[in-house]
């Protein structure tokens, strides 16, 4: 019996060391948001005191020289949009290739999850080529690019989901008078609301923080909050690091949210993958 209480109190202190690693860069971020600029540098490991302490200055400050709002609107508008349509489509994709046996269906899932493990550097100047050529430089043409590089792991999640789901169910829906479209919009989606949700999770982490392809697709006219952020540098180098850190706060709080609200939704999908895949 000490011998399960001891493994179970080193097992606790192994994870609060790791809560800590993790949760410590974002304490030391938060906390010098609240720094003047000059002492940041100095004592970046401090708490805020009378001397360093500038209230919400950094804040006010940084909100008007990124024009924080709008490009808070902006990464909402592409976040959203994004994991609408990698949702929407990929879902739809991967119940066909499921449904459908066919060679061609069979190489193009291959196809799919090859795409999973192509390094971004290989495709990134071809890409902006045709980036150029097609004009989906604006914050419409990146949705689609985000849909092409987020596309391999969502049909890849929703393809082990499918072949769950038992194909009488939708003979029986089909017989009732629906037809294939019909069944998958009545039966199906509302099946894969588990997955869907852990891609669509996974997905606004990963559109909401990207700063590489918004910066190579639309540049600095649509501006998203990690573009906007990086203008916060000035010439010679120098950095208004009070302002910057208070928009990092101002970047992370919406995504830590919205992740502590849904993190329950992503256990439950994998777990849902990995039961019935």
């Amino acid at each position: 019996m000490h011998t399960k209480e001891s493994r179970g109190n080193f097992s606790f202190f192994i994870m609060f060391l790791l809560m800590l690693a993790f949760i410590s860069p974002i304490l030391i971020i938060f906390m010098n948001s609240f720094k003047g600029k000059f002492y940041i540098s100095d004592t970046p490991f401090v708490f805020p005191n009378k001397t360093t302490y500038v209230e919400f200055d950094n804040y006010v400050s940084g909100i008007a020289k990124i024009k924080f709002m709008n490009a808070f609107g902006m990464s909402v508008f592409i976040t959203v949009c994004s994991v609408f349509v990698i949702v929407f489509l990929t879902s739809m994709t991967a119940w066909y290739i499921t449904r459908v046996k066919s060679k061609f269906n069979q190489l193009l899932f291959y196809v799919f999850v090859f795409s999973m493990i192509v390094p971004f550097q290989m495709v990134m100047f071809p890409m902006t080529k045709v980036v150029n050529v097609l004009h989906l430089d604006n914050p419409y043409g990146i949705i689609l690019i985000y849909l092409g590089f987020g596309a391999g792991l969502a049909v890849f999640l929703f393809t082990g989901f499918v072949k769950s789901i038992p194909i009488e169910i939708e003979e029986a829906v089909m017989i009732d008078g629906c037809n294939p479209i019909q069944a998958f919009f009545k039966v199906v989606l509302p099946i894969l609301k588990p997955i869907s949700v852990t891609v669509a999770i996974l997905n606004v982490m990963w559109v909401w923080n990207d700063y590489l392809l918004p910066y190579l697709v639309i540049g600095s006219e649509y501006k998203t909050i990690p573009i906007a952020i990086q203008y916060l540098k000035g010439g010679y180098g120098s950095i208004d690091m009070g302002a910057m850190m208070a928009m990092l706060v101002l970047a992370i709080v919406p995504i830590v949210i919205f992740y502590f609200f849904c993190q329950k939704y992503i256990i439950e999908g994998v777990v849902a993958g990995a039961v019935k895949g």
